[in-house]
């Protein structure tokens, strides 16, 4: 999304200002009122349940990414491109981010139910509050290996440090993530350009760089 930024910044003359976290933890900001213009959410069910309840602009939605999850560890070589690891249970601590505010979160136990794996004892995980965080657990050492955006560990087509899984999409839910302009927004011009922009080629360019599909 910087990169995103700055290419829309250099084309419209408008300013960015980001606020990054969980998509619940902005759901329940945008509830108690947090001026934000434009929310690009994890998931789809969160903006259509503002639209619903009236705090953003109705019709208004789109999907401007689909989400694409991998296992992933700091260490060349750990983790498998069939995901094996996780299987074999050949880690120490695995992270992952809390299911009930982040959709990376569900999606990463949808993957466990569907291999059948045996649930893991409370020492052996590590929950962050969204994918961020669980990037930062896994890229200090504090877990082995943990289901991330594939987005955070992949630019122009290849995975970075480490070792990772690009989990098959077959294993969960699709991660169709949305964005809506939020009441606030409603007159912005820049919010709403920025809205348009998500779908313009140069956006989807660099979201496709990163591991997004549409």
């Amino acid at each position: 999304m910087r990169k995103i930024a700055m290419a829309f910044e250099r084309e419209s003359g408008h300013r960015v200002v980001m606020a990054l976290g969980s998509t619940g933890s902005f759901y329940a900001q945008v509830r108690n009122g947090a001026p934000f213009h434009l929310l690009l959410a994890a998931d789809e069910a969160t903006p259509r349940r503002l639209e619903a309840e009236g705090l953003a602009v109705a019709g208004t939605r789109v999907t401007y990414a689909i989400g694409r999850l991998a296992l992933w560890s700091a260490e060349p070589g750990r983790v498998d491109p069939q995901g094996q690891v996780l299987r074999e249970g050949r880690f120490e601590r695995l992270a992952l981010a809390n299911h009930r505010l982040a959709p990376y979160g569900a999606a990463a136990v949808q993957v466990m139910e569907r291999l059948a794996l045996p649930p893991l004892p409370a020492a052996r995980k590590v929950q962050g509050e969204n994918v961020g965080q669980v990037f930062q657990f896994v890229a200090s050492g504090n877990a082995t290996l943990g289901f991330v955006a594939l987005a955070q560990v992949q630019s122009e087509g290849r995975i970075g440090k480490g070792s990772a899984w690009v989990v098959p999409q077959h294993l969960h839910d699709p991660i169709r993530q949305d964005a809506v302009l939020l009441l606030p927004g409603r007159d912005h011009a820049g919010a709403r350009t920025l809205l348009a922009y998500l779908g313009s080629e140069p956006a989807r360019a660099v979201m496709r760089a990163h591991g997004y599909a549409h």
